[in-house]
């Protein structure tokens, strides 16, 4: 196998996916609708060659074909493959035939798996190991979001979304984990578990999954009901004394955290580059994953406060004004309720979030998880909403931005629609002032319009 096509390489997964094969030494190209930096630079970088649009014509004859899920039924290169009988596989078949190991650890959960597993890797790396592995996120400081080793060991994010257009079960289900971090279940993505209970079924399933001789590290806020499913040693990870690895202490600033994690009784304290309680919490999930698996002590703690923490993790864009302002992938209430807490715990003065939620919460389903999830916001502004592709029989039409503000309104008061971008620039820019925070929320990227601000 020389010649790897990807449909939709400029995903940041798919794109990562690609650069570790071009390192490996396939011949590597893609198209997609759209390249913007930074995936755009890093892929030229990496002397990938790619272009815009489908044109089954430069496919040429590919050993595999990665299809993402951009790929519609009516997709060109889609039909090009099917027609032309070549071998393809989803993003998750791929990377469970190259990246997976003897030893694969997986980290899944609502939020924190990309955090998680990128901070997994970067200690593995660090203590030696030198694992394959796979997070969807972009690391800072130029660390690879994927690489192919010959290690006995991979890391890779589980995630819980639709593995392909032809198979609605997870990605984690093709990752085979013999060791899983579980860092929390809340309902999420209502497009694919239209019920809470579907999304928790699949996790079970997951759990189910683990070999007798496996390990699940487990945070302690997981239901006990869900957690005994399983049939392999179980450590758990949290704030209270009931947790095998318990932290504490936790302090946090303008930049980073300091806490401390207590193992049978012996007292560690970590540093970290990162922000949010919730962070203190994913990092002592890695921690003891790593500890388990037999890494010293010492050369986890010294991982942890070299590592610089993922783009778009409640990322400092910069500061207008007197003005700090942060971008963060929060694409549902919950996730954004999270990231504003932690910012008020940091800001006393005025907090702005501009919010745009993933597909999953525009339904009406989803509406519940609104309820207070601004609390800690003084203003909350919806811009123009990405557009989603929906089927012309159903009747269940995802929420549009004048209809999400009116419902937010309905437990903050302060909540409005700005369709257009400018508009939407000139007004932040306007309410910038010394210790005032903006945060932009959401998975689509906004158009520039955090760089237009920050110019």
């Amino acid at each position: 196998m020389k010649h790897i096509h990807f449909i939709g390489i400029c995903g940041v997964a798919m794109s990562a996916l690609a650069i570790a094969f071009k390192k490996t030494g396939f011949d590597v190209t893609g198209s997609d609708v759209g390249f913007f930096p930074p995936v755009s630079t890093n892929l030229e970088k990496h002397n990938i060659k790619f272009y815009p649009g489908w044109h089954p014509e430069k496919i040429g004859t590919p050993d595999l074909v990665v299809v993402g899920n951009v790929a519609s039924s009516t997709n060109p290169e889609w039909q090009y493959v099917q027609t032309h009988k070549l071998n393809y596989k989803s993003y998750p078949e791929a990377v469970a035939e190259f990246f997976v190991k003897q030893n694969s650890i997986v980290c899944a959960g609502t939020y924190g798996k990309t955090t998680t597993s990128a901070l997994l890797s970067f200690i593995l790396i660090e203590a030696g190991i030198n694992p394959s592995y796979m997070f969807g996120g972009i690391a800072t400081k130029d660390f690879p979001s994927a690489q192919i080793t010959d290690s006995l060991w991979s890391v890779l994010e589980g995630d819980e979304y639709k593995s392909s257009r032809w198979d609605n079960g997870a990605k984690f289900f093709h990752y085979s984990p013999t060791h899983l971090l579980l860092t929390g279940l809340k309902w999420d993505h209502a497009d694919v578990y239209p019920t809470e209970e579907l999304y928790f079924e699949a996790f079970e399933k997951l759990i189910k999954s683990i070999p007798t001789n496996g390990l699940l590290v487990v945070s302690e806020n997981i239901p006990n009901e869900i957690v005994q499913l399983s049939n392999c040693q179980i450590i758990t990870y949290g704030q209270s004394p009931t947790a095998i690895y318990q932290f504490n202490n936790l302090a946090m600033t303008k930049n980073g955290l300091s806490f401390t994690i207590n193992h049978n009784s012996t007292i560690y304290n970590l540093q970290s580059k990162m922000l949010g309680e919730y962070n203190a919490e994913n990092i002592t999930g890695a921690f003891a994953m790593a500890h388990q698996i037999g890494i010293e002590p010492d050369k986890i703690i010294a991982a942890i406060a070299k590592f610089g923490g993922i783009k778009r993790r409640l990322e400092k864009r910069g500061t207008v004004n007197g003005s700090d302002i942060y971008d963060d992938i929060a694409h549902s209430p919950t996730k954004a309720k999270s990231v504003l807490q932690t910012l008020r715990q940091i800001y006393t003065g005025e907090l702005i979030a501009v919010f745009e939620p993933n597909t999953g919460n525009r339904y009406i389903e989803s509406i519940p998880q609104y309820q207070n999830a601004f609390a800690n916001a003084n203003e909350v502004i919806i811009p123009h909403l990405t557009k989603i592709k929906t089927n012309l029989e159903d009747t269940n039409l995802p929420l549009e931005g004048e209809d999400l503000a009116k419902i937010i309104a309905k437990s903050h008061n302060n909540a409005r629609y700005i369709a257009d971008d400018k508009e939407l620039v000139e007004y932040l820019k306007n309410k910038t002032k010394p210790d005032a925070v903006i945060v932009w929320l959401g998975s689509h990227g906004f158009r520039g319009m955090i760089d237009e601000l920050v110019k």
